[in-house]
């Protein structure tokens, strides 16, 4: 087995480098939403106009059609350059576009991934429910067929930017039969539909990202039906495994430097008791060995994931096990990174964060929530990856 790049993909790389450096935004990235979105759309429209949007993407819809381990080099470099590895386009780049590939109408895919790649629209996610989190197959929100109409009410949660985004992949009830995975449909969503009303919520971090969206009798075309009628869970389930496969690799590159620094910083600054070295102290040493052990081993994962997801379309289970590792291991190094900083990780410090430390530590803990519980992830890889009983 050959694990070093090729010549052509050291070139591809050394072309990424020179083009983030040269071409990335002199601004900070915003925190109010609506100057978040002008932000996030912009530094994207310039990836696609240099020839850097999509590229693993089919080239008749806008991308550059080369390959996983091309995208790969992408992510590791764009994350080099300290760039978040989750921004507004996160969903429409990451979640629906990969899945409008592989499961949308030739019309679908015509219209909606040429305006992701060029930055022209923002998506959304409208899956969780107050009372389908981990169970999403419980989801209500009804959708009643009129016509060459579905009309949809009920409530979704825990949606990034949904109040400032253009399209919407939602999850409906379509028909309530015996099981409650079937029955479930998987549709394009315009948010400016009326009937639609969204509400921010504050995080316990301060940000505002997450939005409850309401459905108050909304009419969604049934051309905007992905896949078939009734069948949106198993669409749904190539939604969640892009997203649990490659979505977070420019996560697990920026957690890796990030470990990195952390060593640095504690080999050149004084510990939490004040007397030596933070590195010298014998259980931090260990954490730190530790966490880049784990950051290692998930990196290895990730290479071997992408290398398996170029024989298939479609990510498989095995993206859970990627999922549940970054979860972990962004906890664990959140958690050391205040015990090394000690009262420093409470102030701005701009060799990690402008807020310090304080907002990423309690960030981290929504990583085991988020796409998939960790429970969740775990009854996956031992029900569909190790073969086990229910």
């Amino acid at each position: 087995m050959d694990l070093d790049f090729t010549k052509e993909q050291v070139e591809f790389r050394d072309q990424v480098r020179t083009w983030l450096v040269e071409n990335k935004p002199t601004e900070p990235r915003p925190r109010n939403n609506t100057e978040i979105r002008d932000y996030d759309l912009a530094w994207q429209h310039a990836q696609w106009e240099g020839g850097w949007a999509g590229i693993a993407w089919p080239t008749e819809y806008g991308g550059r059609g080369l390959t996983l381990l091309q995208q790969l080099i992408w992510y590791e470099e764009y994350a080099a350059q300290g760039f978040p590895g989750i921004d507004a386009n996160f969903v429409g780049l990451n979640h629906a576009g990969p899945t409008l590939i592989t499961r949308a109408s030739e019309e679908q895919k015509s219209f909606h991934l040429p305006r992701i790649l060029r930055g022209e629209a923002l998506w959304c996610q409208g899956f969780s429910e107050p009372d389908a989190g981990s169970d999403l197959a419980s989801l209500k929100t009804k959708a009643v067929l009129d016509g060459d109409h579905m009309v949809v009410s009920g409530q979704k949660i825990w949606t990034s930017y949904a109040d400032i985004g253009d399209y919407q992949e939602l999850l409906v009830r379509t028909d309530s039969g015996d099981s409650k995975h079937k029955g479930i449909t998987w549709v394009i969503c315009d948010m400016k539909t009326p009937g639609i009303t969204t509400r921010p919520i504050e995080t316990m971090e301060g940000g505002a990202e997450f939005c409850e969206v309401f459905y108050d009798d909304v009419r969604i075309p049934l051309s905007n039906v992905v896949g078939e009628i009734g069948n949106g869970w198993s669409v749904a389930m190539s939604t969640l495994s892009f997203e649990r496969g490659t979505a977070f690799t420019a996560n697990q590159v920026r957690l890796a430097r990030v470990v990195e620094k952390l060593i640095d910083y504690a080999r050149d600054h004084v510990g939490p008791d004040r007397r030596r070295p933070a590195i010298a102290d014998d259980e931090l040493a260990r954490r730190l060995a530790r966490v880049r052990a784990s950051v290692a081993s998930l990196r290895a994962m990730t290479y071997v994931g992408i290398c398996e997801n170029m024989r298939s379309d479609t990510p498989g289970p095995k993206g859970s096990m990627l999922k549940l590792l970054y979860s972990d291991v962004t906890k664990e190094v959140s958690a050391l990174a205040m015990d090394i900083l000690g009262s420093d990780s409470l102030r701005g410090n701009s060799r990690w964060d402008d807020d310090g430390w304080v907002g990423t530590y309690l960030h981290s803990f929504s990583q085991s929530i988020g796409g998939g519980t960790s429970e969740i992830q775990r009854n996956i890889i031992g029900e569909r990856v190790l073969g086990l009983p229910r």
